[in-house]
């Protein structure tokens, strides 16, 4: 090689090093310099120690202790159906410390009661919708009945006969079977238990006939026979169970995902939202997270607090309609 070759080859990536270093300096002064103040960070999760938003809390909290380098802590303000616990983050300094991990009952408080404590479209600001699944829609087989078409064809000819168990007023699945009313045009009763334990003995007894549950939950007594798999609730088959159609093949439009999302206080520094969403599209990602919802028949979604703040006033339009429609009046 030429000398003069040598030369201009050093010049050419001594130009090259400085370009990629300038760029670096821009790009680090483009970002927030550690946006968050120092201090524990907290999860609030509004119902009870154990359950799945309690799980998934807990799991997500050591993740982003370790990715934000700070303890995060799970702090649970149960009670009146997450609007405790939801309240208590509305009120919360807007500092980017305090966040509020909900299901998909969230949307349906404002409709359900009518004296929140808090505002829940101006006081919560969505920060990212973190996974979605479906629930399926069960029949024992003493009903007789083997698809959504046949289950709507019975309703119709026995209206206000069948009986549909639920996990509670205000509950996924009470609020699933109050949309299968409006959008097929039927009247099946629904049983309130307290807990989905309660619902699943009495309808593996054949005392409720039909009901909406977990999928994973449901798949082993299914296999078994002792009930019959009609449909999932999400528009699309579930690739957990892809064998069973969606309702919205029969009733299209027909849609009662189950879903997990975090928010926080509004006023919140954007780039404190910025870097909390980014953190936690981080913690999706990692192995143990994705197991922890693939257990609960979900899957990752994450997305930006934009697309979080549609897809909630999607669901609670759909919420404010079904109440409606039901006429259920919950009280704190």
């Amino acid at each position: 090689m030429s000398v003069t070759r040598a030369k201009m080859d050093r010049r050419s990536f001594l130009v090259a090093l400085t370009g990629a270093a300038l760029s670096n300096v821009v790009a680090a002064q483009a970002l927030p310099k550690d946006p968050l103040p120092s201090g524990q960070m907290k999860i609030v999760v509004p119902y009870p120690p154990g359950g799945g938003t309690d799980i998934l809390a807990r799991a997500m909290a050591q993740q982003l202790g370790e990715i934000l380098h700070r303890s995060v802590i799970v702090e649970n303000r149960v009670g009146a159906n997450g609007v405790i616990g939801a309240a208590y983050v509305a009120k919360a300094a807007p500092d980017g410390l305090t966040m509020l991990l909900v299901p998909a009952g969230y949307a349906a408080n404002p409709a359900m009661y009518k004296s929140l404590p808090y505002d829940q479209s101006k006081e919560l600001t969505p920060l990212s919708l973190l996974a979605s699944g479906p629930l399926v829609l069960v029949v024992h087989p003493s009903l007789g009945v083997k698809t959504v078409a046949e289950l709507i064809a019975l309703a119709k000819s026995q209206p206000g006969k069948i009986n549909i168990g639920n996990a509670g007023v205000g509950s996924l699945p009470y609020l699933s079977a109050e949309l299968l009313n409006v959008d097929a045009g039927v009247k099946l009763v629904s049983i309130p238990y307290k807990g989905a334990g309660p619902a699943l003995v009495d309808l593996l007894a054949g005392r409720v006939t039909v009901y909406f549950m977990n999928i994973l939950q449901s798949l082993p007594i299914i296999k078994e026979g002792r009930l019959i798999a009609l449909g999932v609730t999400t528009p699309a088959p579930s690739p957990i169970a892809p064998d069973i159609p969606a309702i919205a093949a029969t009733l299209p439009g027909f849609d009662m995902t189950n879903w997990y999302g975090m928010l926080v206080p509004t006023g919140t520094p954007p780039d404190s939202v910025r870097v909390l969403n980014a953190a936690l599209t981080s913690v999706l990602t990692q192995p143990d997270i994705k197991q922890k919802l693939y257990d609960e028949g979900m899957t990752v979604v994450a997305g930006t607090p934009a697309q979080f703040a549609e897809f909630l006033a999607r669901e609670t339009a759909k919420f404010n309609r079904i109440i409606e429609h039901a006429g259920i009046k919950g009280s704190l």
